[in-house]
């Protein structure tokens, strides 16, 4: 099964910040045992990089990304570390370009129609829409997708367990990102039981 379809399956994918990367692999095994095999590690703190490392070595059943990825340079760092795939809360062509010649998925982020042609250009296929709760929410990407026919949108921002039924049931929806389901201070808290149940939560009342 291809990256993208990984992604869809699980149906949210945990946008994880770690400020130790000791927690990364203890994280992944809970979210693991709550039913979700993808996790995007964000490069919002310095220990994401050996988060990365230790996640694609140790925990060979989760499909570990790189988050808040903003040059080319955190983009090659991240692969280099073992990230199967890369997230961006905006568009970089620079960095767009080099996943495509690397074979790396790519989803950038893009809420206007001009962000969203260029990144169709490209042939990019699945589009990050951040943040989702700011720029219209369900209402703006399913106008956004009337015109882009094929397109689909992995939101983040203003999407948890009470709406993500709604998400996930709209047909231009391809999963859905947050980090209500591995909350930071659970996870620095070493509260894995906690986060275990969050994602279970969340598979329930996004499939049922």
């Amino acid at each position: 099964m291809d990256v993208l379809s990984r992604l869809a399956r699980a149906g949210v994918v945990p946008v994880v910040v770690l400020d130790d990367a000791k927690d990364a692999v203890p994280t992944a095994q809970a979210m693991l045992a709550g039913g979700i095999d993808v996790m995007e590690i964000t490069f919002r703190t310095a220990a994401a990089p050996d988060a990365i490392k230790a996640v694609a070595e140790s925990c060979p059943d989760m499909l570990v990304g790189a988050g808040t990825v903003l040059s080319l340079e955190q983009c090659k760092q991240a692969v280099a570390m073992g990230a199967k795939f890369i997230v961006s809360p905006g568009t970089d062509e620079e960095i767009v370009d080099w996943c495509i010649a690397n074979n790396i998925p790519v989803t950038p982020g893009a809420v206007t129609p001009t962000e969203i042609t260029t990144l169709i250009k490209k042939g990019i296929k699945v589009i990050k829409f951040f943040p989702a709760n700011v720029y219209g929410g369900l209402n703006a990407m399913k106008n956004l997708a009337a015109p882009f026919v094929g397109i689909k949108f992995l939101p983040t921002g203003g999407v948890n367990a009470s709406n993500i039924k709604e998400y996930i049931s709209a047909p231009f929806i391809h999963a859905v990102g947050g980090s209500w389901v591995c909350p930071k201070a659970d996870i620095a808290a070493g509260n894995f039981e906690k986060i275990t149940a969050l994602c279970a939560e969340a598979r329930q009342a996004a499939f049922g």
